[in-house]
């Protein structure tokens, strides 16, 4: 028996899908599919192969023996023909088609779209698919072209690029300064409430860098999904952190201790290297870094980040 010799690639990749998800319904979701198609696939698998590939029981579904014998080379065909797509896809001279695009949530929301109604503009026979999700989404399985990181990838065969710092400030809702009052000193961001992230450490560990000796008690408020974290901030729940661009132009909050100079944000562009040479690819691209370089162009230099006492009154 060998799984190679089935030419219907769709049914082994449902096969993969059920047997990673455990269940028809996560599967379906995975690949897009409804529960049915993914149902039918698996009987049509199990018919063509004459053997039983998963066992059924009240939770879902579980690789029988036979079946986990055969998920390595259905393994192997999904990288065969991802390996396919990618050079396949490369070879497309025309600058036109679908570029997908994957950023943060945040980016997606605060930064992109009008970067994106501009490569429209320019480009209107390029089409762009927007991928909003805080996972890092795999490059290598075109489940994007090109990947916004807002650090450096480090995963292999692909081309990186390093197009903007944007820079970071201190904002709170007008609302909650008029309630607590506006700190004049930096001394004095320790008497209010502050807003932090959760199991990231990010924001913590960048402030203890910078000798402010802080703490996770200190934030009263945390959360980790960043476009839910500016909601709080912006709806006063305390003193924050966000993009400067970005926060200046929301009329709920006011900039805090503008002088205070925090390490900016870095902006990187991913691809495949195979994808990266195709022409509709590589003018997205070039668009996307032009357009994160005037946003990183759109504040204001700040001055040194000064030492203080996060226990003074």
């Amino acid at each position: 028996m060998d799984i190679l010799k089935t030419t219907d690639w769709s049914l082994i990749q449902s096969f993969l899908a059920v047997a990673q998800s455990g269940s028809l319904t996560g599967a379906a979701e995975q690949l897009g599919r409804s529960q049915p198609t993914l149902g039918r696939h698996i009987r049509a698998l199990e018919q063509d192969l004459g053997q039983r590939l998963f066992d059924r029981h009240a939770r879902g579904l579980s690789l029988s023996e036979t079946g986990v014998s055969l998920l390595p080379m259905a393994e192997a065909m999904k990288e065969q023909m991802q390996s396919f797509s990618l050079q396949a896809a490369g070879l497309s001279n025309q600058l036109e088609g679908t570029v997908r695009l994957t950023a943060s949530v945040f980016a997606s929301h605060h930064l992109l779209p009008e970067i994106i109604a501009e490569i429209r503009r320019r480009e209107p026979l390029i089409e762009v698919e927007l991928v909003p999700t805080d996972s890092s989404e795999n490059l290598l399985f075109r489940e994007a072209d090109i990947a916004l990181r807002m650090y450096r990838p480090t995963q292999l065969d692909v081309v990186t690029r390093h197009v903007a710092d944007l820079r970071l400030g201190i904002f709170a809702a007008k609302s909650y300064l008029d309630r607590r009052g506006r700190p004049k000193l930096p001394e004095e961001l320790w008497s209010h409430e502050l807003v932090g992230y959760d199991r990231n450490d990010l924001i913590l560990h960048t402030m203890q860098d910078m000798g402010w000796p802080a703490k996770r008690s200190h934030f009263k408020t945390r959360c980790d999904n960043q476009a839910t974290y500016w909601q709080l901030v912006r709806l006063g729940c305390g003193i924050g952190f966000c993009q400067s661009g970005i926060a200046r132009a929301d009329p709920l909050v006011e900039e805090l201790l503008p002088e205070i100079s925090i390490p900016p944000l870095p902006v990187w562009l991913t691809a495949h290297a195979v994808m990266r040479q195709t022409p509709r690819i590589r003018r997205v691209w070039d668009l996307l870094a032009e357009g994160l370089k005037q946003a990183g162009k759109a504040h204001l230099p700040h001055k040194s980040w000064p030492d203080i006492d996060p226990d003074a009154p």
